[in-house]
């Protein structure tokens, strides 16, 4: 996966993650070492990161080619140069190409009358080419369950005697040519892509905890130019979704009702933003520059005002993300909770807005710790990349793997690929 410079640790895998966002591009160089714990998640420790404010995408979508390979190619360099490694390859975040969820069974004959190896592979290249059937490209794969001549309950059935072999599957698949361009910027830095990771399975991975995936749970990540939707029931994923809209939103909001450059809107978005307004906030003010004013004039407003600018846009994502999940059918399944991360949740008062805008409970939560971890980067806003790393280090579940140079070369979408042991699902 890289060229091994003096730094890195002797025994352990070293990985490469990228994650390229609408507002940031962050490229994280970790180490797995061993678990003392037999069938645990392996040990990380982070090597390298490089993050940047991302230039050249619009909503999680590449819209300026060289400006993204600019900003990815020096985030890249960051990570290497804190590392002291070279990169070949990367585990790549996906949350363009309007990804979309479908849960569906597939069975297969078993011709010897007892399942084998090669019975589960056609079942699940058959899942696999039902889930690209549309011309779209397959990010995720993951089995419910299976059913051995109808009968449900089996978690390996290699072995056992059985006429016809089905299984429950959930997939998540993209709009080919964002993808496409998404795998085209990290060629051109010179590396490999070894696997495409659903941005909410990440994130979610990140900002729950195993039990509230048992028992059902529904992670809500808001980034800077997109929210992200995943489900979880019974400890599967079952449902993923996107809303293109974001933090990055909110900020065009505020800078727009107050007369202010877009960078002074964040600062007053992070300083001041909340989503709860109590009587004191109608008289606290602050003051901020005017847009084109070269005079230096100042405007001022409340921070009661501020809410009043962002809760309309927040009410508006939230109730889009609501949209998606009734549509699914899946909040009877997904359980009461709702979990919140990525940069906006940071927001003030955003659990409690989310609670009263989807109509159940919600917390705001931070991605789980990596050690090394440099302070101010385990915000909400890390949580893809901090799941990508558990992605890499645990697994039970598959993800396709997409290899080098499909992004530029033919039959990208006629192969299937390997398949990468990746977690949680």
């Amino acid at each position: 996966m890289l060229n091994r410079e003096k730094s890195a640790p002797k025994g352990s895998e070293i990985v490469g993650l990228l994650d390229i966002g609408t507002s940031k591009v962050v490229c994280i160089i970790a180490a797995l070492e061993p678990s003392p714990v037999p069938g645990e998640p392996r040990v990380t420790r982070l090597l390298g990161i490089g993050h940047l404010r991302s230039r050249g995408l619009k909503s999680g979508v590449i819209i300026d080619l060289a400006e993204a390979e600019a900003t990815v190619r020096a985030a890249i360099a960051q990570a290497e140069r804190m590392a002291r490694v070279t990169l070949e390859e990367v585990l790549v975040s996906v949350s363009c190409g309007r990804l979309q969820s479908s849960n569906f069974s597939a069975s297969v004959d078993v011709p010897g009358g007892v399942i084998r190896t090669d019975d589960i592979d056609r079942l699940m290249a058959g899942g696999h080419a039902f889930a690209e059937r549309d011309g779209r490209t397959l990010i995720h794969l993951n089995r419910i369950g299976y059913r051995i001549d109808g009968v449900a309950g089996a978690s390996d059935p290699r072995g056992l005697a059985a006429s016809k072999l089905a299984a429950d599957l959930h997939t998540v698949a993209a709009d080919e040519a964002p993808v496409r361009n998404l795998m085209l910027v990290v060629e051109r830095c010179y590396l490999n892509v070894r696997a495409l990771i659903a941005t909410p399975y990440a994130s979610a991975l990140s900002a729950t905890t195993e039990e509230e995936r048992a028992l059902g749970v529904t992670c809500i990540d808001i980034g800077g130019g997109t929210a992200t939707v995943a489900s979880f029931a019974d400890g599967h994923f079952i449902h993923a979704a996107t809303v293109p809209l974001g933090g990055h939103h909110i900020t065009l909001d505020i800078a727009q009702s107050l007369q202010t450059p877009l960078a002074e809107a964040e600062r007053i978005k992070t300083l001041y933003g909340s989503l709860v307004v109590a009587q004191s906030d109608e008289f606290e003010t602050f003051s901020f520059p005017l847009a084109g004013d070269e005079d230096g004039a100042l405007g001022q407003a409340t921070k009661a005002e501020l809410a009043g600018i962002i809760r309309p846009r927040v009410s508006n994502i939230l109730g889009l993300v609501r949209e998606r999940l009734e549509k699914a059918g899946v909040l009877d399944f997904a359980g009461e909770r709702v979990v919140l991360t990525g940069g906006a949740s940071a927001l003030v008062g955003f659990g409690e807005f989310a609670a009263n805008a989807l109509g159940r409970p919600a917390r705001a939560a931070t991605p789980q710790p990596i050690a090394g971890m440099p302070q101010g980067t385990s915000s909400p806003a890390f949580s893809t990349v901090a799941g990508l790393l558990a992605v890499a280090a645990s697994g039970s579940g598959e993800v396709p793997v997409r290899r080098s140079g499909e992004a530029l070369g033919g039959g990208y979408l006629e192969r299937v690929g390997e398949w990468l042991k990746a977690g949680f699902a």
